[in-house]
């Protein structure tokens, strides 16, 4: 192969890839190689270039005649910490090959996956645990006692209630992973929506006792979506209005047109949901969209949340190409805020 095709091979790899000489010194490298460790790479050592002990370690394994090898290494800036894997393989007696891959997204898909597991294991075993204690009493000791077969038989429905929320909540976000890719463009009156979802919760609304006041743009035109995912969002949005700021007496629903946003080509809504209730400590807002995460554990699961609610609104959002807004303080009530391209 002549060294101009060579040269074409090596860029057409988009991670890093040098050609080390028997000695350790870089003989050739590729553009990405270039960027990640600098124009100086050429005749350089890359023990001295990477200086990481296990890959200094791997690349004198190489230097002494393995024919293949890898070591992991890590490193961290200001803006984020990064994970790196280095392989090497022989191409002959002389020199070998290098190739720096970044694993940071998938070593952090890999613990995203792991924590969903073992979240998801917690919420399910929680109340399996509740329920089995409580069918081991019944079928023992309470199982003539009509009082506590009634009083048992009422958590065990609600337990049971919130497992089934759980796992139509997983179905609902696995649904939207799915279609993530695929941006819907049926268009749909958010007014009609609005409706929809208030007519549903009309019975938590009127059981809490509060006001709720729907103030939106008139001749508001369609917005490109899913129906359904829609009336998710604001079903969701409302429902944790009524659990967290029932105390507050009113939630407040405002809608407005503006006419361009930073990162959006053309006009948008941005619609609020505002309560009056305790409101939301700052430092958790930026993970209350994280799956599980709960301000408010305790109170959470005594409502009833799954702790995906705004996971789900979230990923919905990002397939209509939106965004959401949490904008809270203790004492002060809790706005969450949808923006949704009208075109």
């Amino acid at each position: 192969m002549s060294p101009t095709a060579f040269t074409a091979l090596l860029e057409a790899f988009s991670e890093p890839v040098l050609v080390v000489r028997r000695d350790g010194t870089v003989e050739n490298a590729n553009t990405a190689a270039v960027e990640l460790l600098g124009k100086r790479i050429m005749g350089a050592q890359l023990r001295a270039l990477l200086r990481q002990p296990d890959v200094t370690a791997m690349l004198e394994r190489m230097i002494a005649g393995a024919e293949e090898g890898a070591a992991a290494y890590a490193t961290s800036d200001a803006s984020a910490e990064r994970n790196w894997k280095v392989t090497a393989r022989r191409m002959d007696a002389e020199t070998f090959v290098v190739s720096i891959r970044d694993t940071s997204e998938l070593e952090a898909a890999e613990a995203q996956r792991r924590d969903f597991v073992a979240n998801v294991s917690h919420e399910l075993r929680s109340p399996l645990t509740v329920l089995a204690g409580f069918l081991e009493t019944l079928q023992g000791a309470a199982a003539d006692d009509p009082q506590a077969r009634t009083e048992f038989l009422s958590i065990m429905q609600a337990e049971t209630e919130r497992m089934a929320g759980l796992v139509a909540d997983l179905l609902s976000l696995s649904r939207v992973e799915a279609s993530a890719r695929i941006r819907p463009r049926d268009p749909v009156a958010i007014d009609m929506v609005l409706h929809a979802t208030l007519a549903a919760l009309r019975p938590q609304i009127e059981q809490a006792g509060l006001r709720v006041s729907c103030d939106l743009p008139d001749n508001l035109p369609p917005v490109p979506g899913d129906y359904d995912q829609l009336v998710q969002v604001y079903h969701n949005l409302v429902e944790n209005a009524l659990k967290y700021g029932a105390d507050g007496g009113a939630i407040e629903i405002t809608g407005v047109i503006v006419p361009r946003l930073p990162g959006l080509d053309g006009p948008a809504l941005r619609l609020g949901i505002r309560d009056h209730g305790e409101g939301i400590d700052p430092i958790h807002i930026p993970r209350l969209t994280e799956r599980f995460y709960r301000a408010d554990r305790a109170r959470s699961r005594q409502s009833g949340g799954t702790g995906l609610g705004l996971a789900i609104v979230k990923h919905i959002l990002g397939r209509h190409r939106g965004r959401l807004i949490i904008r809270s303080r203790p004492g002060e009530g809790s706005t969450f805020e949808t923006i949704l391209p009208l075109s």
